[in-house]
């Protein structure tokens, strides 16, 4: 028990690990508002687009319970004109679906009057747009990054003043700064997006080593590997309600800020994504890295958006298209523009976590899980074994390696009690009893195999019979390191 403890103390998740599991936000005394489930969608990876694309996009999106997309737009002046297009096929789709823009400020420049003029040209294009994505009855905006603009202000909050300048706008950005900070920013935001809430960033390999944390699993066997691998995100999502005033499990309830005393209220918006793997040498973009999203933290990550739906209102699904951090959930289009990144995701359709994104986007817009009318199973691996060696790879190992693990990851969506057999060859197989409803299981990958799943009861035939294609497991050696997911779903 002393090295458990001083292992709690050394990573400081002690004080998470006592909170109780899936960590649930206190409630927020203001009248129940409606949920919304949007996507981001990198405009940058589009410029091939032509108006079909966006109406497909559009229909697919809404099918798997997304309301909105949100545009990040950049710095280049073609994507002008396909967020034009993004607005037109909205509008053409003849649903509910809707848009807003977030000002990628990473690479967008923030430095004079003309930029912050720049900006306000998409507001006021927009604003009256009947695909506009509205909140309080004002224009949504939204940002990465940014809080150090000034727009050739003094300060950074006279610098966006500046940007809305006679335009009412619902502005709830992804500054990355201290939270409690925000209200050193006066009244520019009417909320916030925590945008690393997504994965478990703290947790890296200096952070943690697996050696130690098998030691911890075989201490306390009982304690769920993944409650201690999700921690992370968890509790950023904390630190931001305290940011904006709002009242949390870990904050007094009397917190207050001036955007908790706004009449239009602030907004929470939290995130979640199935993936992170990105790999690019100092010669292009210089990011090599993973989040770990292993023991099915999709799923997870959305359990506790569902329980704490009352503290949150808008969870923003990263991403739709990002495909050079490998967390798409969108298809890879005849007309999809990839950032060089066909190495890691040309064959890696990430489709199948879309049923799993309309399941639990459900539950969080109204507060109960649906019914499962089919049975479904979700599943998912990496293509060769964390400890293979890349032979023809200018580009080392991603940071963060040592915490993958070798497995097979799956969601079984079951109408009645079934059960469910993974495998990945003859002599690797498993069969679980599962109850009806949604159930994480896992089995270690073997060299060669693929992925395949089946679905039985007594005096029926398999309702589900799925298996990849295309997909072989590899170890020892392989030509370049790819960290990206394998995603098969059964229809």
């Amino acid at each position: 028990m002393f090295v458990l403890i001083s292992f709690f103390l050394l990573t400081g998740l002690m004080p998470s690990i006592v909170s109780s599991y899936p960590i649930r936000l206190a409630k927020r005394d203001v009248n129940p508002r409606t949920k919304f489930v949007v996507a981001h969608h990198m405009v940058g990876n589009t410029y091939p687009y032509i108006l079909q694309d966006w109406l497909d996009d559009i229909s697919q999106a809404q099918a798997a319970g997304i309301d909105a997309f949100v545009l990040n737009i950049g710095s280049d002046p073609w994507q002008s004109a396909r967020v034009a297009d993004a607005y037109t096929a909205a509008q053409q789709s003849n649903t509910s679906f809707k848009l807003f823009i977030s000002f990628d400020m990473s690479v967008l420049p923030c430095a004079s009057s003309s930029d912050a003029g720049a900006i306000r040209q998409y507001i006021t294009t927009y604003a009256s747009h009947p695909a506009q994505f509205t909140y309080n009855g004002k224009p949504f905006a939204s940002t990465f990054s940014g809080s150090s603009c000034t727009f050739g202000t003094g300060s950074v909050a006279t610098g966006w003043q500046s940007v809305f300048a006679g335009t009412p706008v619902q502005f709830v950005p992804s500054f990355f700064m201290d939270p409690t900070q925000f209200s050193t920013l006066g009244n520019i935001m009417n909320g916030a997006l925590n945008w690393n809430g997504a994965w478990p960033i703290s947790l890296t390999a200096a952070s943690i080593s697996r050696s130690i944390f098998g030691m911890m699993q075989s201490i306390v066997p009982s304690l769920p590997s993944s409650i201690l691998k999700t921690l992370g995100s968890l509790e950023t999502d904390n630190q931001y309600l305290a940011g904006l005033g709002l009242p949390t499990t870990n904050v007094a309830t009397n917190a207050s800020s001036s955007l908790s005393k706004r009449s239009d209220g602030s907004v929470y918006m939290a995130t979640v994504s199935p993936w992170f793997f990105t790999h690019y040498g100092p010669d292009t973009y210089n990011k090599n890295w993973i989040y770990l999203a292993d023991d099915h933290l999709y799923a997870r990550r959305w359990e506790n958006l569902i329980a704490a739906r009352d503290s949150i209102d808008i969870v923003q699904l990263l991403t739709w298209n990002d495909f050079g951090e490998s967390h798409y959930v969108g298809p890879v289009r005849p007309h999809s523009a990839q950032p060089n990144s066909q190495a890691w995701v040309d064959g890696y359709d990430h489709q199948g976590w879309l049923p799993l994104t309309s399941y639990y986007a459900a539950a969080f817009k109204s507060g109960s899980y649906p019914a499962i009318t089919k049975d479904q199973v979700v599943m998912w691996a990496r293509p060769h074994s964390k400890n293979a060696v890349a032979t023809s790879d200018n580009v080392p190992k991603p940071t963060n390696w040592e915490l993958t693990s070798d497995t097979l990851w799956a969601i079984a969506l079951l109408t009645s009690p079934a059960t469910v057999t993974l495998s990945t060859c003859p002599s690797n197989s498993r069969t679980f009893s599962l109850p009806a409803g949604v159930s994480k299981i896992s089995i270690p990958l073997q060299s060669g195999g693929n992925l395949h799943a089946v679905v039985s009861r007594p005096g029926q035939n398999n309702t589900v019979d799925v298996q990849s294609s295309g997909y072989t497991y590899q170890e020892g050696s392989v030509p370049t390191y790819n960290f990206n997911a394998f995603v098969v779903a059964s229809e």
